[in-house]
């Protein structure tokens, strides 16, 4: 079967490693890829917002399933092309997609489904988002509707704090994702990201994991995209699995389905661990990122049959099977993240960090006159593996203290909790 994966980030170069593992592969491309990935796969230059281009390539490939890793082209609707010209893709349509596309979204189908999640309201202006603040008080969370590359969130532990991510929002801070927001409830526990592959009208459960958000040792600092993740997540047990599947997932097929939009692909769920049960912070249309790269590490069946049959429509029954060790993976990014990060700097030491249950993903490099560069915020995702937490941990940054990267930086604490 040849395949084609879009992106080019530490989440698509997992899954491409995955993907070409399989006995089913003939021929893996990715467009555009990065230097990790064409350890995988043929690197095509395609522009992905030009669907007759991505359309007219697989064609002539005779590509048999487009993989789509970031949110942002499944959004923008490559999925409904794809399906039109009769290519099998994984990934939802546009219409699904709105559940990580818009947050206001996602909040009324769980209002209408009885999916449990925070408390919230929508709002289109800053004056009623003001006033809907002022009279709820701190803490509380404040939410940009559409995609602002994970940095559309504002955990507000003060009210000011809070109106003042109001003003960013409707400032242009995160241009049109910024339009309207959410204001929700603030939940306390233990933050989960749970994944299901879903055909349209099952998901198949598809493992846990934990990341951490904020920038600096001990969860300090602005939020980001992920700085370190690892899986399995202890909290999530199989009861609660079991609860999650049966409050959470399942209403929301059904719910997808009664609407008209019914979801196919991976399904993202970030949720709250209270003490009145799981509830459901947000979806996410695609794998997490990091938490791909730590699933991917454990991951022992054939991923691409699994993808295949979600695209398929026929996802088989049985549960994938995994690897009971634990995969933790530590984020090293450029100087100036979640800012502007410091870009063109020179990478040394990757191939030798990798090892004996050591991998490194890349996630923003390119090559340039052999030398390989950082390009982009997050840049690489040096994971480790071992039976225990803290195993995997010492992995990962005995392989982390072998690059040498000056300009980068990592938290020094990834798994923190678990160990």
């Amino acid at each position: 079967m040849n395949v084609l994966l879009i992106g080019s980030g530490g989440r698509e170069h997992a899954l491409a490693w995955k993907i070409a593992s399989s006995p089913k592969l003939t021929t893996l491309y990715a467009a555009p890829g990065n230097p990790g990935i064409a350890d995988h796969a043929e690197l095509v230059d395609l522009t992905v917002t030009d669907h007759a281009a991505v359309i007219s390539f697989c064609r002539d490939k005779a590509v048999e399933l487009v993989v789509v890793g970031p949110e942002a082209p499944l959004v923008d609707g490559l999925s409904d092309a794809l399906r039109e010209a009769g290519i099998k893709v994984f990934g939802p349509s546009k219409a699904a997609a709105q559940l990580e596309g818009s947050k206001g979204f996602t909040k009324d189908l769980c209002a209408r489904f009885d999916i449990p999640t925070a408390a919230y309201g929508r709002f289109d202006n800053a004056a009623d988002a003001r006033a809907y603040i002022e009279s709820k008080g701190a803490p509380i969370v404040v939410k940009a509707d559409g995609l602002a590359a994970g940095k559309g969130v504002t955990v507000a532990m003060t009210t000011q704090e809070a109106l003042d991510a109001v003003d960013a929002c409707f400032d242009g801070s995160f241009g049109a994702a910024g339009a309207e927001l959410v204001v929700e409830e603030y939940l306390e526990g233990e933050e989960v990201s749970f994944f299901c592959l879903c055909d349209g009208s099952a998901a198949l459960a598809f493992g846990a994991a934990q990341d951490h958000k904020r920038v600096g040792d001990g969860d300090t600092g602005p939020n980001t995209g992920g700085m370190g993740a690892y899986s399995p997540a202890p909290a999530f047990t199989d009861a609660v699995e079991k609860e999650v599947m049966r409050d959470i997932i399942a209403p929301t097929l059904r719910g997808m389905r009664e609407i008209g939009m019914p979801f196919s692909g991976v399904l993202f769920a970030g949720l709250m661990l209270t003490k009145d049960g799981p509830k459901l912070i947000e979806y996410n249309v695609r794998f997490g990122d990091p938490e791909c790269q730590v699933l991917m590490m454990r991951l022992q069946s054939d991923l691409l049959a699994l993808l295949d049959a979600a695209a398929q429509g026929r996802l088989p029954d049985q549960t994938p099977e995994w690897s009971e060790d634990t995969a933790l993976t530590v984020v090293m990014a450029a100087e100036g993240y979640p800012g502007k990060p410091r870009t063109g700097t020179v990478i040394k030491g990757v191939e030798t960090a990798a090892g004996e249950g050591a991998k490194v993903f890349h996630a923003g490099t390119v090559l340039k006159d052999g030398a390989l560069l950082a390009n982009g915020g997050r840049v690489l995702n040096v994971t480790g593996k071992a039976p225990t937490v803290g195993e995997a941990q010492a992995k990962a940054y005995q392989a982390v203290d072998r690059i040498n990267w000056p300009e980068g930086f990592c938290r020094r604490d990834i798994g923190w909790r678990a160990v």
